[in-house]
């Protein structure tokens, strides 16, 4: 995840998750010792990458670019294969033949939040909303380019927006819990998170928990933190994430940051 480049977010980075469109989208999460999840663009197949079915895709789609059905298969397919540029380009090529189709929209702003290109995905995204307003995935995904430009209020207006639309998503609640969080307002992240961990759905997505976790541990209850976070990962793990928080909030000016806004 790119960098937010606020004083009270520069620190939250590596460790907080967000979700992106239709998945969770981990963070740099080394320290973090979490892992990813693939991004909205990949494929939900169970096949592995395969250079063969990708290179049929590749001739079904030059044929007919403006064919959104074998421009997703296709990008995903890429994707599998690690070719991330290229399939941007599909993306983009497929978004630009078909001005009119909010899923290619969609697509292509998901797939470049994912990249980092932070106002590409905010412009492609917003085609998106306005072609189709009541996609609540597109206001989340906007949400995320906001908070990545620290438009934390903007950004919580749309997750807000995308709840009125879909109250029980989870992977929302995370997300406005985190733009909480990335403005240094740890309260009221928190309280999203446990009510986002009060609902069943909740049970499907342990990164809330570990999210949840996290910013219990950003405010110095480490005891606490490492209970919640021992739910799912292990010991070791669950050791290495409170002592680099705790290595982060020795830092100067780490509590003067993280305070509440």
């Amino acid at each position: 995840m790119v960098g937010y480049g606020v004083t009270a977010s520069r620190g939250l980075t590596g460790v907080l998750v967000l979700a992106v469109g239709l998945s969770l989208a981990a963070c740099q999460t080394k320290t973090a010792g979490l892992d990813a999840d693939p991004m909205a663009t990949a494929s939900t197949s169970t096949e592995g990458p395969s250079f063969k079915k990708t290179e049929a895709l590749g001739k079904q789609w030059k044929s007919n670019p403006a064919d959104v059905g074998v421009t997703i298969a296709y990008s995903q397919s890429l994707e599998q294969l690690g070719q991330r540029p290229t399939a941007i380009d599909v993306l983009r090529t497929s978004a630009t033949q078909t001005a009119g189709d909010a899923t290619a929209q969609s697509r292509l702003g998901r797939a470049m939040l994912a990249s980092g290109d932070i106002q590409g995905a905010n412009d492609a995204l917003s085609r998106a909303a306005a072609l189709n307003p009541r996609d609540a995935q597109v206001l989340s995904a906007l949400g995320a380019t906001l908070d990545q430009q620290t438009k934390h209020v903007e950004a919580r207006e749309k997750y807000q927006a995308a709840l009125a639309i879909a109250p029980d998503d989870v992977g929302i609640m995370n997300n406005l819990a985190m733009s909480f969080a990335l403005q240094g307002k740890l309260t009221d992240a928190e309280q999203t998170l446990r009510k986002a961990m009060a609902h069943p759905n909740s049970k499907s997505m342990p990164r809330v928990r570990q999210n949840l976790a996290l910013v219990v541990g950003l405010q110095g209850r480490f005891d606490e933190a490492k209970q919640i976070a021992s739910e799912d990962l292990p010991p070791d793990q669950v050791q290495a994430n409170m002592d680099y928080l705790q290595q982060m909030l020795q830092k100067p000016n780490t509590w003067a940051q993280l305070k509440e806004g």
